[in-house]
């Protein structure tokens, strides 16, 4: 019957036998605004016909009256590639006060989710977004926002948790495949990985959690995305720390901020990944960030906190090239 639970993720979401999923969370919607809020208008634009995706486009209504170029900010949403999307009031809310914050022109990636679509079709999806925004490169793509004030010298992508792993793969991608023709170079100038979701079997260090259920329901988010998984969450598109097989020389840019959060349990990835990226060769810059006394993506959750503020300061300051 279609009543019955296969598997209970509460509060997140529930599975039925029948093989439907009921999310719990991140389903509510807002639209776009074309009136200002926090100084920043915004609107939607389908980059991908075929699967009906858009992604919501962010910029400074001051912009819009001069016309300035401004750094251009790609983010990708969390929700373990299961839950969430780029329209829910959370990611809103931080995409405007993101915008405002940085002075620059943000494009946030809706992409379809996990288990009905399998990884690695979020990946897929991102690729297809990121590529869709590099048609602006000339000034002559579909969307007249990017065309007028993306300044493609100055590109970032950024992702809390599930959206950070994308991050990574995208700048590891964009250093063999060329996002257009016009591109000299990766075309990324930074990432930034808020609380970034990378895990792996065994723990990565001594400060990491040793609780077994915990680390047992971490994985078990992994493979309701990725089924098809052989080495569950010791899958190099998860244990990018720890897989000998995960080579970050090659990341496609000059320099990466990692945020991370004391009590979050997957802190010491967030470190760790800083760490290979030091040892590795990797020629560019690398800082980590830690809000004491705080859980995963605690500034999405209480936005107004002193330590939200104050890991909005860096984001943003990272982006204006203060830090």
């Amino acid at each position: 019957m279609d009543s019955e639970i296969a598997v209970d993720c509460s509060p997140l979401l529930k599975i039925y036998k029948s093989g439907r999923i009921e999310r719990l969370m991140g389903e509510t919607t807002v639209p776009p605004s074309s009136e200002p809020q926090n100084g920043v208008v915004s609107k939607d634009v389908v980059y991908s016909p075929d699967n009906n995706l858009s992604v919501r486009i962010y910029l400074p209504e001051k912009a819009a009256e001069t016309g300035e170029k401004l750094p251009l900010l790609v983010y990708f949403h969390g929700g373990g590639f299961i839950i969430e999307t780029a329209f829910s009031p959370t990611y809103h809310t931080f995409l405007t006060a993101a915008v405002s914050a940085s002075n620059c022109v943000a494009v946030s990636v809706d992409y379809r989710r996990t288990p009905e679509h399998p990884i690695s079709v979020p990946f897929d999806d991102s690729w297809t977004a990121l590529k869709w925004v590099f048609t602006h490169i000339t000034g002559s793509g579909q969307e007249d926002w990017l065309n007028k004030h993306a300044d493609f010298s100055k590109v970032f992508l950024s992702g809390d948790s599930a959206g950070a792993n994308i991050v990574h793969h995208m700048a590891m991608r964009a250093a063999k495949e060329k996002l257009s023709p016009d591109l000299n170079d990766t075309g990324i100038s930074g990432i930034i990985l808020v609380h970034p979701y990378f895990w792996s079997k065994t723990p990565i260090d001594e400060k990491d959690t040793k609780d077994e259920t915990l680390r047992m329901k971490i994985e078990a988010f992994w493979m309701m995305a990725s089924p098809n998984s052989k080495d569950g969450s010791d899958d190099p598109l998860l244990n990018v720390v720890q897989s000998e097989s995960v080579d970050l020389s090659e990341l496609g840019c000059g320099k990466v901020l990692v945020m991370v959060a004391e009590k979050d349990a997957l802190v010491r990835q967030g470190w760790g990944y800083a760490a290979k990226l030091k040892k590795c060769g990797w020629k560019g810059e690398v800082q980590v960030v830690e809000s004491e006394g705080e859980d995963h993506v605690f500034h999405l959750l209480k936005p107004d906190c002193d330590n939200a503020i104050e890991a909005m300061h860096k984001f943003s300051g990272f982006i204006k090239g203060e830090n």
